[in-house]
């Protein structure tokens, strides 16, 4: 198997992982304030991370890594899964997944300002369209969706391609699951403390489920899934491998219908298989 093909493969499961993101966030933060959620995902995630880092012994970032580290951070600890959260107290996480079709062009243009990579002009042009595919759906479909909560998933996709970014290319010389680990730790010490005084008075009466999404938000969507797709990032490009994220509305409505009952109209799995053709299409010609 060739390296390009390999990260490409990365990639993949990495969005297989983060497209329960949402639906957990959305059974989350049913039971946990989501301040609360954003705190306690990344401390648990941070301690994990932190115990892999010294286990294995791995090298402290260099000074001139630093900038790119608290970007990646900011981005990808703190910025996407607070906004996430918050929006997903207005509205579904099927409604909310079809902004994720977004994150693929927001990746690509930081990867252009922050990493150097150049994508061909039709590359573009799929990328374009599967994003204008998915803005077009989110301004149709449900008129009468919260827009703060639109509003807040647009930051978190901003704020999060960036973060995507900025890690792929640290993790050109750093490594993939070596970045994700460094930027919980530099998290750790203040989102820790504040998880603690953030906590629920009572934990009685949160039922399971609240439970189980708050692990895999903790320990996929945080850590082990940056584990490939950094990896996937760094070795097939930025911009060409992160347009595996149009993939990631397709995967995370089945499961917004599937585990949490939600409705996923026609319209919206024909967007979801529109934005799947982009993806091929970016591929073939990044």
């Amino acid at each position: 198997m060739d390296s390009r093909t390999g990260a490409w493969i990365y990639g993949f499961v990495g969005v297989a992982i983060f497209s329960a993101s949402l639906p957990a966030t959305r059974v989350a933060v049913a039971d946990f304030d989501p301040v609360f959620l954003t705190l306690a995902r990344a401390a648990i995630a941070g301690l994990v991370g932190g115990a892999c880092l010294l286990l294995l012994r791995q090298r402290r970032p260099g000074r001139g890594d630093m900038v790119s580290l608290l970007i990646t951070t900011l981005g990808v600890v703190v910025g996407f899964p607070l906004l996430t959260a918050l929006a997903l107290e207005r509205i579904t996480s099927a409604h909310s997944m079809v902004f994720i079709g977004l994150l693929p062009l927001a990746t690509a243009i930081f990867a252009v300002v922050r990493a150097g990579d150049r994508p061909r002009l039709v590359f573009w042009l799929f990328s374009i369209i599967g994003a204008a595919l998915v803005a077009g759906f989110a301004l149709a479909e449900d008129l009468s969706a919260s827009w703060s909560g639109d509003l807040l998933m647009l930051g978190a996709i901003l704020v999060c391609g960036l973060g995507y970014a900025e890690g792929a290319k640290l993790s050109r010389t750093l490594g993939g699951w070596q970045v994700i680990c460094w930027a919980l730790v530099l998290a750790l010490p203040m989102m820790l403390p504040l998880a603690l005084l953030a906590q629920p008075e009572t934990y009685s009466g949160i039922p399971l489920p609240a439970w189980v999404a708050l692990g895999y938000v903790s320990l996929f969507s945080m850590l082990i899934g940056f584990v490939f797709w950094y990896r996937g990032l760094a070795q097939g490009g930025i911009a060409a491998v992160g347009q595996l994220q149009l993939l990631q509305p397709f995967m995370g409505l089945m499961l917004a219908a599937g585990l949490l009952g939600e409705a996923v109209s026609l319209t919206m799995a024909l967007v979801c298989l529109a934005v799947v053709a982009c993806v091929a299409g970016a591929r073939r010609f990044a």
